[in-house]
């Protein structure tokens, strides 16, 4: 794997977690994990969204301001 070692690899492991913490290991996790899906999803560009309107889709007055309670 890239020519790393289990050692190599070890030492990256332990720096990573001085330098963030534990605790936010996850979140870093996470976080790359959803640029990383975003990024793939936006090269694809099959994931566009169309928002124009039918012409049955027009909102009415009464779902504009919904009545309060």
């Amino acid at each position: 794997m890239f020519g790393f070692g289990a050692t190599e690899l070890g030492i990256i492991l332990v720096i990573i977690v001085i330098l963030f913490g534990a605790r936010r290991l996850p979140e870093i996790g996470a976080g790359v994990g959803k640029a990383i899906k975003n990024f793939k999803a936006g090269i694809s560009g099959d994931d566009e969204i169309d928002v124009t309107l039918d012409k049955g889709d027009v909102p009415r007055e009464s779902d504009k301001n919904p009545p309060r309670e």
